[in-house]
């Protein structure tokens, strides 16, 4: 058994930021203000250059959040960027005004960056010149240190004891000027997380997984901006209901008109024309203007130059010859969907649900998410095309060239290697 597993296993040291155990639990404080009050948002080069050398002269980790308009605007670019560092308190700039943020990100370059949730933040942050070269992610470590609840209001409140108001998560930042009530939570997203990361690398550390964390923060802090989605317009929700390749032609039309219209408009393209109205008229595949303003989502509130665009994205797709329509799912680059296993590779389907039980179980005893212990992509591609000898070594190559890190190597390995020893059950 490692340390992690003892550690964790016992259940009196399992409590929030790794503090002993008290008979009584005490009330979480609300937070109400930020400790030194509400600063005046950055608009301008002066204040920026101010606030770039307090930052550049503060000591510690950085914390770091950002605020977009996810629902409300095109894309998901920054509308508000918020720091705190000892030293040099909070600074809220507005990345609008203030669109290059690179020498910002230059002064805090070698500063550890404490964010929550890094990976939604750092494609929004990049695109202003902001990229760190450390980090600490307290909600990824608080997966890995076994907590039920991630969310920053959650691990605030249960390793810290203070409650964060989260009224104004999903509100359109893209506002000016932003009103205080939102500019106080904002400020108040950065107020404690250094003290969370602190209380968090205790926690991980009595656990046994400290280092386990930091190979995760480096591989986050050191991957590479995602690829562009291929044919995205496959996401669209209700998809699975489109068989037909001329239907999918029909979605793929709406779709990228929709997107055309919505960046050009910058406005979220859900407010444009629902994901649930382009799959009602990718089935319907309406012969007219007439027949189209009678679905769902094309209702009498809409316009008929609208309708008329919607309608001529539908006989653009009517009008593809058969050799340019989409071609039904995506092509695989990996192996086929597990439950076509049993009939494709039965001794590969006796694989995987010898290594799903197994890192589960492993999973469970390290308490940890197993999908943070090691991907399921992973594992399948792992049982789908084994090594030829599938002993310690060749299994554990197969693992890091799949991107598995050094930690998830060295726990995954044995229980693999034996996963991959199963045989299908034969009938009797």
């Amino acid at each position: 058994m490692t340390d992690a597993q003892e550690t964790a296993a016992d259940s009196s040291l399992r409590t929030t930021g790794g503090a002993p155990p008290d008979d009584v639990e005490p009330a979480p404080i609300p937070l109400l203000e930020p400790r030194d009050g509400i600063p005046p948002v950055i608009t301008d080069e002066d204040a920026l250059a101010e606030t770039i050398a307090a930052f550049a002269a503060g000591t510690g980790p950085v914390a770091v959040d950002a605020e977009r308009a996810s629902g409300y605007r095109y894309g998901q670019r920054a509308y508000l960027v918020q720091l705190r560092r000892e030293g040099a308190g909070t600074a809220l700039i507005d990345p609008v005004a203030c669109p290059d943020l690179s020498g910002l990100g230059e002064a805090l370059s070698g500063v550890e960056w404490v964010l929550h949730a890094a990976t939604q933040d750092l494609p929004c942050l990049r695109e202003i010149g902001m990229v760190p070269t450390r980090l600490f992610d307290t909600e990824l470590a608080g997966r890995l240190a076994g907590f039920p609840r991630v969310g920053l209001g959650a691990m605030v409140e249960g390793v810290l004891g203070f409650v964060l108001e989260k009224g104004h998560s999903a509100v359109d930042w893209s506002t000016r000027p932003l009103p205080e009530p939102w500019l106080r939570y904002a400020a108040l997203d950065v107020e404690l997380l250094v003290d969370l990361r602190d209380a968090l690398e205790k926690e991980l550390d009595r656990q046994g997984k400290l280092e386990w964390a930091r190979e995760e923060f480096d591989a986050i802090a050191s991957a590479p901006p995602p690829e562009p989605r291929k044919d995205p317009w496959r996401r669209t929700s209700g998809m699975h209901k489109v068989r037909r390749r001329r239907q999918m032609a029909v979605v793929r039309e709406l779709w990228e008109t929709r997107d055309r219209a919505a960046r050009r408009r910058d406005i979220s393209p859900g407010k444009i024309l629902g994901d649930g109205a382009i799959v009602e008229a990718a089935l319907a595949v309406p012969a007219n203007v007439h027949a189209l303003a009678a679905l769902n989502g094309f209702g009498h509130r809409m316009g008929r130059r609208q309708l008329e665009q919607w309608q001529a994205a539908v006989d653009r797709a009517k009008e593809l010859p058969d050799a340019e329509l989409p071609q039904p799912g995506q092509p695989l680059t990996g192996p086929p969907p597990p439950r076509a296993w049993a009939e494709k590779d039965p001794a590969a389907a006796a694989r995987l649900s010898a290594a799903r039980a197994a890192v589960s179980a492993l999973a469970e005893s390290l308490h940890m998410p197993q999908e943070n212990l090691i991907t399921p992509d992973t594992v399948r591609r792992v049982c789908w095309e084994p090594p030829s000898t599938p002993d310690a070594a060749s299994v554990a190559a197969a693992l890091a060239g799949y991107g598995a890190r050094a930690w998830q190597v060295a726990q995954v390995t044995p229980v693999l290697v034996a996963a991959l020893a199963a045989k299908p059950k034969t009938k009797d």
